[in-house]
């Protein structure tokens, strides 16, 4: 008995200590992310694309030659003594059991060598530049990972970035299409994906324990479906129609932004101006989209284009400003926050990106220190306590919307401890 009060008294002393001790080091600066996350002020437009196209996602096929490129801007604009390695991660984006010496050929680390300093800017900062896989790094297994970038010595105490990256090794045929929901009451706002898997000749065994299928819109990891199980198994195909949780918000075309030039006023800036802090672009008042009708728009579904009117090198030569958002709102939200929202947060909701409501104009304000290009953005609420932000709120709802899915397939094998990438697909909307 008294056993038992003792484990109890623990419990109650040391457990909510513990618990708070979990918090404090998911706030602090130094707790690694699995996801898109910058950890250091200083650090400014991350690019990860694939090599040759700018806009591509961060995806490479396994043993395709293929390579990454890595870009980030140190606002510092010294040199400092950048490190990255890869962590291979299971399909819900947590370290996979695999040892180094199983997924990487080479040195498990390397440093980041290839710099050059801003030219004939007013924001005086240093590009830094990584091609990947290298010959003294290779990933030798499909799956997600992680690329982690610190500064020194200390992976763990000096964390600047950290950006994901996936590694496909197709396997399995997926064939899928947009149609309008099952719901009649869904179907003038919300889009259904549905899709086929038919694995050929590659053998998945029971599909409902070892597959796991995610599926994304534009790219977002705030309202991804996770581990989605077939509807039925047919012969060797797997089903996935009719599903519920493949029912997406269609949202709206992504409003949008051009500062590749400093000298004119393009179509959406109010006000270029010049003070002791730099360059500020004003863009137009936004409106509320909420009951207005769907536009057509050949939108980038959220993504940016980093990008110098006339420079011969956009990295080096392209320069940095306040851009000022502005939106009328007749009461602040106290359920919850707004923000700007798209691939120029990382799609993420970050405190730089989180609007602040002025009450004597009623409106929300938020300001983005950007380097200049262009750039499509959304206003999403976050509502407290939740991860999936509402972007139909403010941008209105519509099943016309071109909005971009990507589908996902992991195959964990029997006998093995991780997830293989065997398969992505992307499907649209409505083809532009």
């Amino acid at each position: 008995m008294n056993h038992i009060f003792r484990i109890i008294f623990i419990s109650i002393v040391f457990l909510p200590q513990l618990l708070f001790s979990q918090d404090q080091d998911y706030f602090s600066q130094d707790y690694m992310r699995h996801q898109d996350y910058v950890y250091r002020e200083n650090i400014r437009s991350v690019e990860l694309y694939r090599e040759g196209w700018k806009m591509s996602p961060p995806t490479v096929s396994l043993k395709s030659g293929q390579q990454l490129i890595l870009s980030f801007d140190d606002m510092d604009g010294d040199v400092k003594y950048y490190n990255y390695t890869i962590i291979h991660c299971d399909a819900m984006w947590q370290p996979s059991e695999l040892t180094k010496v199983e997924y990487i050929r080479g040195f498990d680390e390397d440093e980041i060598k290839d710099y050059a300093f801003s030219f004939n800017t007013l924001k005086v900062y240093t590009n830094y530049r990584l091609s990947f896989p290298t010959d003294y790094m290779k990933y030798t297994k499909s799956g997600n990972y992680i690329l982690k970038v610190w500064m020194n010595e200390d992976m763990d105490s000096n964390l600047v970035l950290t950006r994901r990256f996936i590694v496909v090794d197709q396997k399995v045929t997926i064939i899928g299409k947009v149609v309008p929901p099952v719901k009649v009451e869904d179907r003038n706002y919300r889009q259904q994906v549905e899709f086929m898997i038919n694995p050929g000749s590659y053998f998945i065994q029971n599909p409902y324990s070892d597959l796991k299928v995610m599926v994304l819109q534009n790219w977002r990891w705030d309202n991804a479906v996770y581990n989605v199980q077939p509807r039925m198994v047919v012969g060797n195909k797997l089903d996935y129609r009719f599903i519920d949780d493949l029912v997406f918000d269609g949202g709206n075309e992504f409003r949008n932004f051009d500062i590749k030039s400093m000298k004119y006023q393009s179509e959406r800036i109010a006000l270029i101006d010049h003070d002791y802090y730099g360059t500020h672009f004003y863009l137009h008042t936004d409106e509320r989209k909420t009951f207005k009708q769907y536009v057509r728009d050949d939108d980038l579904n959220g993504k940016y284009y980093l990008e110098k009117e006339d420079a011969k090198d956009s990295d080096i030569e392209s320069d940095y400003a306040y851009v000022h958002f502005t939106l009328p709102y007749t009461h602040p939200l106290v359920t919850g926050n707004m923000y700007v929202f798209g691939a120029l947060t990382d799609w993420n909701f970050t405190d730089e990106a989180m609007m602040t409501y002025d009450y004597e104009n009623n409106i929300y304000e938020a300001s983005l220190y950007l380097k200049q290009g262009y750039y499509n953005y959304a206003y999403v609420f976050l509502e407290d306590g939740t991860e999936a932000g509402d972007i139909t709120l403010i941008e209105g709802n519509h099943w016309d919307t071109n909005n971009e899915y990507i589908i996902l397939v992991y195959f964990r094998e029997p006998g093995t401890y991780y997830d293989q990438m065997v398969g992505i697909e992307y499907v649209s909307a409505h083809i532009k």
